[in-house]
């Protein structure tokens, strides 16, 4: 299916269902809950089912479309999957990747938000359509939504002495701010599209959502009340999509990475949202840089740190966030990717993300301008008309086409955007610690005895506990080795199970080869070795295995002779 458009949760359904279809060795579909409004939450599997099931894996798990308007991650994720299915046995690292690896990839997680932003005549909220905190109407006040029928919700400029805007004198269609001092001009008063209730003829001010929640403040990790914590729900986990989630994580431990798209900035954000990047173990954030740089290299995004760069205020913080969860709680590397960036599309480079809505020169406005003309043919600003407004009589809408020109980018720049990702995606999974046989085999110490070894190693560049913090705090179990014998062959020494402890990826070796800082070589921390003394007969069949629930399963036999 093109991306050339957004898709309508049915649509999307569709399209999920017949990609599993088509490819029934690749792609397995099933809903993992339901939402606020009883809408499936779909995810795929996506791994090669003849090479192993997903649970013997290591995962990388890709979401999408947890806030409302952010329509553009549930399209990623689509494509992402498109990709896999069209590459997989002409892409080298893709077929790889399937191979030996899983994906779990819930396209949108909030379907009912989702569908209000792309209805004929679309509702903006922020996430769940659930109402919080009071499940009442709210009375009066400017509502926010499309008022004169095109299907858009845009803004509205009022004539107004005290209007804070004037008419740009280098482009009509631009506002700009008053000056401090100015007085005797023509000033606009700007508020979003949309009716009033209880029109005073004097005052306006905006009607709250009944629907206030945030779902990504809603994740356990730092989770604060409402006081704290603007629409972060009752409890942590409270909301159904939100749960169902962090219970499918939850019994998946495979998983060892995580992505969230979101939009918008045309940035890599990485945990944690709440504190400095010194509370972080520094191994992990140096991992947390280096998988940041090529994901960089890759997208042409940059990566920096929520606390340090993306901060919507200075004294504030997020907390309940999903990236925090996974990396606090799960001990895996998370991310979240802001999806498209409109002014970097203009030509603007030098700019802060957030700050840049703060305050930036009025050039900037101009470059935007000019892009919406040259590129998108006029499309994304909508020249201001008249209407009649039904409480405040003549008002002028207008500009930008904020759902899909800033929030998302326009339909038919949408794939060129969403294309940015899978092959970072994929480096992910391959950089995820992967159990590999070393060796399997039996030695003999008499006539009916025998030495049976099995060698195991780490293949894969992170270790197989993945995060230091993950290690530290005892997240998951090493790796357990097992001799299953056959009736008639008793074990003389060694355990049935034996637990081996973790084992070393590449991601923590030193950049340089050299004696300093007590470099010892390169020892094999990633190699673990287990022998058993078996008696039996000869020409008998022993079964052994090796399982880490980050690093996969490894199955091996031998023949004692």
């Amino acid at each position: 299916m093109p991306l050339d458009r957004y898709l309508r949760y049915d649509e999307l359904t569709q399209a999920l269902r017949e990609l599993a279809a088509g490819h029934p060795d690749l792609f397995g579909l099933e809903s993992i809950g339901r939402s606020f409004e009883g809408r499936d939450i779909w995810l795929v599997t996506a791994t090669r089912r003849s090479t192993g099931s997903a649970a013997e894996k290591p995962a990388v798990w890709i979401d999408g479309n947890i806030h409302a308007t952010e329509v553009a991650g549930a399209m990623a994720c689509l494509h992402f999957l498109q990709r896999m299915a069209r590459e997989y046995g002409q892409d080298a690292e893709v077929t790889r990747a399937l191979d030996t690896r899983a994906f779990y990839v819930l396209p949108r997680l909030n379907p009912d938000g989702a569908e209000w932003a792309l209805a004929d005549r679309p509702k903006l909220i922020r996430s769940s359509t659930r109402p919080y905190p009071y499940d009442e109407e709210p009375v009066g006040g400017l509502r926010h939504e499309d008022v004169d029928g095109d299907g858009r919700a845009l803004t509205m400029r009022i004539r107004d002495p005290n209007g804070p805007w004037k008419v740009s004198d280098l482009d009509p269609r631009l506002l700009v701010r008053r000056d401090p001092t100015e007085a005797g001009g023509v000033y606009y008063r700007l508020l979003p599209e949309g009716p009033i209730e209880d029109w005073d003829g004097a005052t306006v001010r905006m009607q709250p959502h009944r629907q206030q929640l945030d779902l990504n403040r809603n994740y356990p990790a730092g989770w604060r009340q409402e006081h704290e914590q603007y629409g972060a729900g009752p409890f942590p986990t409270s909301e159904p999509e939100v749960r169902a989630a962090v219970q499918f994580i939850t019994d998946h431990p495979n998983i060892t990475g995580g992505v969230a798209f979101h939009t918008y900035s045309g940035v890599l954000l990485r945990p944690y949202s709440h504190h400095a990047d010194d509370t972080l173990p520094v191994e992990d954030l140096w991992t947390y840089q280096k998988i940041g740089n090529k994901g960089t290299e890759i997208t042409g995004y940059p990566n920096v740190s929520v606390y340090h760069d993306f901060r919507y205020h200075p004294k504030e913080v997020i907390t309940g966030s999903f990236d925090d969860w996974l990396y606090d709680h799960q001990g895996v590397f998370a991310w979240t990717v802001e999806i498209w960036s409109p002014q970097r599309e203009a030509g603007i480079t030098d700019y802060k993300f957030i700050e840049w809505y703060r305050e930036h020169p009025v050039e900037d406005d101009l470059k935007l301008l000019g892009w919406n003309d040259a590129v998108l043919g006029g499309r994304g600003f909508v020249d201001w008309y008249a209407f009649e407004h039904p409480q405040l009589g003549a008002v002028e809408i207008g500009g930008w086409d904020t759902l899909y020109t800033w929030s998302n980018p326009p339909p038919e720049l949408l794939e060129r955007e969403v294309d940015k990702f899978p092959r970072w995606l994929v480096w992910l999974a391959l950089i995820s610690p992967k159990l590999e046989l070393f060796e399997a085999s039996v030695a003999a110490l008499g006539e009916d005895t025998w030495r049976v070894r099995l060698v195991v190693h780490n293949t894969g560049w992170l270790p197989s506990y993945v995060t230091k913090l993950a290690q530290k705090n005892k997240r998951t179990r090493g790796v357990v080795c097992e001799i299953e014998l056959p009736d008639g062959t008793r074990l003389e020494t060694g355990s049935s199970r034996v637990e081996a402890g973790q084992l070393e990826g590449r991601a923590y070796k030193s950049a340089s080869p050299s004696s300093w800082g007590g470099w010892g070589g390169d020892v094999t921390d990633d190699r673990v070795k287990v022998e058993w003394v078996v008696r039996g007969a000869a020409g008998v069949r022993v079964k052994l295995s090796a399982r880490h629930e980050r690093a996969g399963v490894v199955r091996a036999e031998v023949v004692l002779r």
